[in-house]
């Protein structure tokens, strides 16, 4: 009776892998700051990929983790740079079983760590950035992405790569627009994983996390310039801002459960104060309950495997 009336079902095609894939590494190397995540080699990456797709995980997203960076950021246009390299990598694993995303942003590849290229005064120049984000648009769809993830907070970035797709004809690549990304505490373990050279923050270009209306006001002037998809960034404290996109936006609407919220749990459930695995599963069915259509969880394979094993109830 209680499945007969359930309002929020988990399904496996509603999840998507984050993985990370690193420059120079003959096998995974371990994020101490995220138990159980790693750092893939390009060897290793493979079967990553393979064990998303026999799990009915809907996608994966790639990040890349170059050896060598510099100001503005140039191996995420280099055909040879490490994600695109990957993305190759990974289509050809995923054999179409699952859609195959990369991150289009600037921070893993800047030695400065910031999402876009800075001016002569060291602050981001929004504009100078799209012009870069076009480039590795091109590349990442030629390297075989089939959804863009933008996730630098540009003013302006949905419209300057749909322009640059467009006019390549490559018209069916889809565009991901993390439209409410808020300056988080809870990226921190990503910068690990990353391995950030950040200094300072972001908050001159993300959202003020005290802001719900303006994470719905993002999200319309995204539709607007044609994103295919909205995100909403981090997932678990913004579940207002979530439910609110989900109702303004006519295109699915997806969320991103965070390295922190990913930690947090691990963390307690390590020390034996939380049950992990109805932990794990009821903050994905909060987040799916909130508006999203899709969640990108690092658990996407182990909570795919317990929801067709019927473990997820």
């Amino acid at each position: 009776m209680r499945r007969l009336v359930s309002e929020t079902r988990l399904h496996p095609a509603d999840l998507v892998l984050p993985i990370f894939v690193r420059e120079g590494v003959s096998e995974p190397v371990p994020i101490g700051s995220m138990p159980g995540v790693v750092q893939h080699s390009l060897a290793s990456l493979p079967q990553a990929v393979s064990d998303a797709a026999d799990a009915g995980v809907g996608g994966v997203m790639l990040f890349g983790v170059p050896e060598v960076r510099d100001a503005r950021g140039s191996g995420a246009t280099d055909p040879e740079g490490i994600l695109n390299v990957a993305t190759r990598v990974a289509a050809e694993a995923s054999a179409g079983r699952l859609v195959v995303q990369t991150d289009l942003c600037l921070d893993e590849f800047t030695d400065h760590g910031h999402c876009g290229v800075l001016d002569h005064l060291g602050r981001v120049d929004n504009d100078a950035t799209l012009e870069r984000y076009r480039e590795m648009a091109l590349v990442q769809a030629a390297s075989g992405s089939e959804l863009l993830g933008l996730s630098g907070m540009m003013d302006g970035q949905v419209a300057a790569v749909r322009d640059a797709l467009d006019a390549a004809g490559l018209t069916g690549t889809a565009i991901l627009a993390y439209s409410a990304k808020y300056a988080s505490a809870f990226y921190g373990p990503f910068r690990d994983a990353v391995e950030s050279t950040l200094e300072g923050d972001r908050r001159s270009y993300q959202l003020d996390p005290g802001n719900r209306r303006e994470g719905v006001r993002e999200a319309l002037i995204d539709l607007e310039e044609g994103a295919d998809v909205v995100m909403v960034k981090p997932a678990g404290s913004y579940l207002d801002v979530l439910a609110d996109v989900s109702s303004a936006s006519d295109v699915p609407v997806w969320a991103y459960q965070v390295s922190g919220e990913y930690a947090m749990i691990e963390a307690a459930a390590a020390h034996g104060w939380i049950d992990r695995r109805r932990a794990i599963v009821e903050s994905v069915r909060g987040i799916r309950r909130a508006g999203a259509d899709a969640v990108l969880t690092y658990w996407a394979v182990e909570l795919a495997e317990w929801i067709r094993t019927g473990d997820a109830a």
